[in-house]
């Protein structure tokens, strides 16, 4: 395995550049040699090495200025600086320069072995990094954004417009409809692109915790703390943080957020330093912030703080010209993925797409497409016969009624009643009783939907309420 290693020896020393040829060669490796820092650039010219080890002090140049001019040729090359004497002004010029490490001689040959396969696995480790950075920048390059409609093209001219700046930014829409895609891309496409996109979801982590999770805590800061911990902001710090569902945020939490967007400081929970980091903000959300703040729900002056720079993505009801690019976008993907060779999907089958009212957004509609391919008839079109039943039978479902007073009048509060337990019934059904799912439909918190659960019952009396006093939108209307 060492043999595919190269390794150049740039040492005027014979004795000790004999001495690391034989001991690197007897390890497994390729080595070359050079005894100044000409003859070594040239070879360094003529064919990449995976090491550099050189000696600070040469007949010509010095091994700084060696390094210094191999980094220009590569600017990844990781090298080892060799000296007689070794000083700590030296050994920060060396670092300063780009060394990996140093080796002071006369040396020990397990120290230098071990040294040699750490440089090389951290310069493995190096490559494989950057290789993976270029795959996800390539993956959220702008171009790459699927959709042609006039509201998603307004979406890309904004995001391409604001990913250089620094603004912090509030993405808005409902669940499904690619928040996270936006800010991914927003983040490989900006200044930061090198350093940590750190998301973390707002809604997903309990109340106890989340305040660790995103500031980190010391050593004895609670029950169970036994060692520090670094948080999310710390772990981006240069880079970007992503905020998912930020209308989740405790209101307690929402007061140091908004200290960290102020003054870009925080402690970490029981700890007493103020950690100074740099990081962008973006934020995402599926609810209505105005009216979580009518309802003391969410601060005012952090909403401010956040939406700097608002980008609203619409839901796929609203740029349904999208939906035949998205599909053909799929099944490219799930081709790939399932090694699958469906070559499209026939109009009768997008027809049936296009009416329906898609609220789970983008991501049910990449479910969907999923599904029918792996369930699908024929094996090289999605036709009307994978296109579930219930998705066709969901557009005789969808709210809302049409409201007809009856001659005789209603009890108001039992109607309105009625209706809303309809809603909510409706609601827990399409999101298979999952209720973070019902909620989202509803555009509201957990709590509140838990807490109208519990104080309106759905009763057949309220039904059958509702079915004298509603009829239903004709056939061909949707939302």
């Amino acid at each position: 395995m060492n043999r595919n290693t190269r390794i150049l020896v740039i040492e005027d020393d014979d004795g000790v550049r004999e001495t690391l040829i034989t001991l690197l060669g007897e390890a497994g490796y390729t080595v070359e040699a050079a005894a100044d820092g000409p003859p070594a650039i040239a070879l360094a010219k003529r064919s990449p090495f995976h090491l550099y080890m050189i000696d600070l002090r040469l007949p010509s140049i010095s091994g700084i200025e060696i390094m210094a001019q191999i980094k220009k040729i590569n600017a990844e090359a990781v090298c080892i600086v060799l000296t007689a004497y070794a000083t700590i002004e030296l050994s920060v010029q060396a670092m300063r320069a780009g060394a990996f490490d140093f080796i002071s001689k006369p040396f020990q040959i397990d120290v230098v072995l071990n040294l040699v396969k750490n440089a090389i696995e951290f310069n493995r480790l190096k490559r494989e990094n950057l290789s993976l950075k270029k795959i996800v920048r390539d993956k959220y390059r702008f171009e790459n954004m699927v959709g042609s409609s006039q509201e998603m093209n307004r979406v890309y001219e904004l995001i391409e417009r604001v990913s250089d700046s620094d603004s912090t930014i509030l993405i808005q829409g409902e669940s499904g409809t690619g928040k996270e895609i936006v800010a991914k891309t927003i983040h490989y496409n900006s200044t930061r692109r090198d350093k940590p996109l750190i998301p973390i979801n707002c809604g997903a982590i309990p109340e106890a915790l989340i305040e660790s999770e995103l500031f980190g805590h010391e050593k004895g800061a609670f029950t169970g703390a036994t060692n520090s911990r670094t948080g999310r902001f710390e772990l981006a710090h240069g880079g970007t943080i992503f905020l998912d569902e930020i209308g989740e945020l405790p209101v307690s939490l929402q007061v140091k957020l908004l200290r960290v967007l102020q003054e870009q400081s925080f402690e970490r929970v029981g700890g007493v330093k103020s950690i100074q980091v740099d990081v962008r903000i973006v934020a995402a959300t599926n609810q209505d912030l105005e009216k979580a703040i009518a309802e003391k729900r969410f601060r005012e002056d952090l909403y401010y703080r956040l939406n700097v720079i608002p980008i609203n993505i619409p839901p796929l009801r609203k740029r349904k010209d999208d939906i035949p690019l998205l599909v053909d976008h799929f099944i490219d993907k799930f081709n790939q993925k399932k090694n699958k060779k469906v070559t499209g999907i026939t109009s009768e089958a997008i027809a049936l797409l296009l009416k329906y009212y898609w609220p789970g957004n983008i991501r049910e509609l990449e479910n969907l497409v999923e599904r029918m391919m792996v369930l699908m008839k024929d094996e090289n079109m999605i036709t009307t016969d994978d296109v579930p039943e219930k998705l066709i039978m969901s557009r005789r479902k969808t709210l809302p009624f049409h409201f007809e007073l009856p001659e005789e009048g209603i009890v108001f509060a039992e109607t309105v009643s009625a209706f809303e337990n309809q809603i909510l019934d409706l609601s827990l059904s399409r999101a298979n009783g999952v209720k973070n799912r019902a909620a989202q439909l509803l555009h509201m918190n957990r709590t509140t939907l838990v807490e109208k659960l519990k104080k309106r019952r759905i009763t057949a009396a309220a039904k059958q309420a509702l079915s004298q006093q509603f009829y239903r939108k004709e056939e061909g209307e949707t939302l």
